[in-house]
């Protein structure tokens, strides 16, 4: 186990957790590495999708499973203050772009109002604890500039979905102005970050509208993929990055530095990884080992951004966090994932495969 591992499981061992959105993807894997660093996770979100890593892998038995919406103020108040939890990771949200023009004032009220509500909960409960708040890398304003955003630069959206993401950063970074300064952590007890990650790809995703989803439904029936963008970029990364991101940027809000790291951080791949969605779709293919993909771009489809990527200097300079896992590792870790759910594995055998890749990307 590498020197960081070792300090997590230091950090994150015997410690009391909240984690929303446990039963989402990212939730889900989450919730797997919090316990193999021993720590006592309650997680709070909506009752799970039929088709999610959280079944399939039998993830409720590695937590404190509470079903509730964050929208509803009352239930966020009463899990804060039965928990009291020593860090909060809130990852609930609607986390959907095409989603979001669908129903944008679903996406508002979870992703602005529900945000909202898991920081005033910690301030009406008078809870002194960490909190890392994730977003997306979506928050920012996307120019189409070539270069990674950092993160002083402008949040902003053109879809609902991303404008949720950018109001998101700016909920927070006022209650932390409002109620939690950093430069009054003493009094109040409460630090506060927050994190955004790139394209997070890995086994166990079957969201609708998502390219690797898409991908390997079309792959296990032996048909065609239809990719509606193949020429934007996007920062593609596995799961397991960024939520190593989020555990130490937890990590030293549990700390003494906690004042000096109450801020926004960014979460992504090194710049090779930036690549266009055929190329993304080409390598699952050849990693799959059969199929094909045919181009069904649609010039009146939906606005989504062309090209995003993120600056992650901040993150690897102070936080000491950088990304281990290259493309082609992910793609092959995601394919190895998928091939075992398609290929029959019980529960147990996919959650000890989860485990085994959370021990490798560790080590």
């Amino acid at each position: 186990m590498n020197p960081v591992a070792s300090e997590l499981r230091a950090a994150y061992a015997g410690k009391r957790v909240l984690l929303t959105g446990h039963s989402g993807f990212k939730g889900a894997w989450l919730t797997l590495w919090l316990e193999r660093l021993g720590a006592q996770v309650t997680g709070l979100s909506l009752a799970p999708e039929r088709e999610s890593m959280f079944i399939s892998a039998g993830v409720e038995s590695s937590c404190d499973h509470r079903v509730g919406d964050i929208r509803d103020l009352a239930k966020v108040r009463e899990v804060v203050s039965s928990v009291k939890p020593d860090v909060v990771l809130h990852l609930a949200a609607q986390a959907l772009v095409r989603k979001s023009y669908a129903d944008p004032l679903e996406t508002l009220g979870s992703n602005v109002t529900g945000t909202a509500h898991v920081l005033e909960a910690i301030r009406l409960e008078k809870h002194r604890c960490a909190v890392v708040v994730v977003s997306s890398d979506k928050c920012y304003e996307n120019r189409e500039w070539v270069y990674g955003y950092r993160e002083d630069d402008a949040m902003g959206g053109h879809d609902p979905y991303s404008m949720s993401k950018g109001a998101t950063e700016l909920v927070t970074s006022s209650w932390r102005r409002s109620f939690f300064h950093p430069s009054k952590l003493s009094d109040h007890g409460v630090a506060i970050g927050s994190a955004r990650a790139g394209n997070v790809i890995g086994g166990g995703d079957w969201a609708a509208d998502r390219i690797v989803p898409d991908c390997i439904r079309s792959l296990s029936k032996g048909a065609p993929i239809g990719v509606r963008s193949p020429k934007a970029v996007r920062p593609w990364q596995h799961v397991l990055e960024p939520l190593g991101g989020y555990l130490l940027l937890g990590m030293r809000l549990m700390g003494p530095t906690a004042a000096a790291h109450c801020e926004g951080w960014n979460f992504g791949p090194e710049t090779a990884s930036a690549r266009p969605v055929a190329d993304l779709a080409n390598a699952l293919v050849k990693s799959w080992g059969s199929g094909s993909w045919v181009d069904q771009s649609d010039p009146k489809a939906l606005h989504e951004a062309g090209l995003l990527k993120l600056s992650i200097d901040k993150a690897h300079a102070r936080l000491g966090w950088q990304p281990r896992w290259n493309f082609d590792e992910t793609i092959s870790r995601t394919v190895a994932w998928y091939r075992a759910q398609v290929g029959g594995a019980t529960v147990a055998q996919l959650k000890a495969l989860t485990l085994e890749q959370i021990a490798a990307y560790e080590g």
